[in-house]
């Protein structure tokens, strides 16, 4: 299951230039590809050390490791939402995606303008979240004009559907976006089907200078402020500094300016870890001669469900699942030896798959 996610922010924020660092992340590791589905989109490995780990033990023909597609979505302006600049393409290509990366410029910089005249992070998030909310809004007051006369029937199902369109209506009326409502178990299902662009999870991606990649900034820490608030994450990147990152093909070289600036990793790496855990996905690994791979599964998955991101014939004749722990794996060094010390389980329908597990189904169909 391949990940989605739009990168968002007002012009001028460092939203094109991080897209072209990821555009360029091949040049910082081996296992990290990428390739361009179209001009404004590509398709990255989730980094994942795990995953060299096993190469290095198995030695397999071929590695597979998970993605994440990464969407530079261009057009918003200030009225997106009734269509003005390229906002009905803009919105459009949002609702497509997975997670929001909203990327806010953090930093002051004469030569670089600013659309309002200023920096100022706060009012720009709150720019393009009025024009998600608008747009949701009239998402909503539609869907519920359309089940109104049903709901007036007496029709229970019309009736629960269009008490949560009004309930969904009043909070984003409030400048409230979607994703901050508390929902019953029956109303999941009816804000998955909405569809709307505020109930998407975001991660608010703070743009600053070389000095502040370690440790932000006056910026940074309003940001963190308004997104604690909203119970969303909050990361650090030099967009600018990531495009010198990227063009170091030598790993030496790279590490030295990494130590440099105070950074272990790239931000673009860790950018693409945290996008990955946005949606609580984790990953479990298939190990063999043949291939090493890396599959994605949504977080407290069964055994079966996991099975069906390889094939839904997998789920359906679902027998049995042979488990290894990761770290068993790499500390006994092949299958045979974690067999012989007793650790690897046999696991029915009830078992819930965890981070790393090494996995190998059985199945009849």
């Amino acid at each position: 299951m391949a990940l989605k996610c739009g990168i968002v922010g007002l012009p001028n924020v460092g939203k094109s230039t991080l897209f072209n660092c990821l555009s360029n992340a091949k040049a910082q590791s081996a296992n990290f590809p990428f390739c361009t589905i179209e001009p404004n989109v590509g398709v990255i490995t989730v980094p994942d050390p795990r995953l060299e780990a096993l190469t290095n033990i198995v030695k397999p023909q071929n590695v597979v490791p998970t993605t994440v597609e990464i969407v530079d979505i261009a057009g918003l302006v200030k009225g997106a939402s009734k269509g003005e600049g390229l906002g009905n393409k803009f919105l459009g290509n949002i609702r497509e995606t997975d997670a929001i990366l909203h990327v806010l410029r953090c930093f002051d910089d004469g030569n670089v303008v600013h659309v309002d005249g200023s920096v100022d992070p706060i009012r720009d998030k709150e720019v393009i979240d009025m024009e998600l909310q608008l747009k949701d809004l009239e998402t909503v007051e539609s869907r519920a004009l359309k089940i109104k006369k049903v709901a007036a029937t007496g029709d229970k199902d019309a009736s629960k559907a269009y008490g949560f369109y009004e309930k969904v209506q009043g909070v984003l009326s409030e400048g409230k976006s979607a994703r901050a409502m508390t929902l019953e178990e029956h109303e999941e299902p009816l804000m998955k089907d909405l569809q709307l662009l505020t109930a998407k999870p975001v991660l608010y991606v703070c743009n600053v200078e070389e000095s502040a990649v370690v440790n932000g900034n006056n910026h940074v820490e309003r940001v963190k402020v308004v997104a604690e608030a909203e119970g969303a994450t909050v990361m650090i990147i030099g967009a600018a500094i990531e495009a010198d990152i990227a063009e170091l093909e030598d790993p030496e070289e790279r590490a030295l300016f990494l130590e440099d600036i105070g950074l272990s990793e790239p931000g673009v790496a860790q950018l693409i870890q945290k996008a990955y855990q946005l949606l609580q996905l984790q990953t479990y690994f298939t190990a063999g001669e043949k291939e090493v791979r890396a599959w994605t599964f949504p977080m407290g998955a069964t055994a079966p469900q996991a099975a069906g991101v390889i094939h839904t014939d997998f789920q359906k004749g679902f027998i049995r699942a042979e488990v290894m722990a990761y770290d068993d794996f790499v500390s006994m060094g092949s299958e045979a030896a974690v067999k012989e010390a007793g650790k690897l389980s046999i696991e029915g329908k009830e078992y819930i798959v965890q981070d790393g597990d090494i996995m190998h189904f059985r199945f009849n169909v």
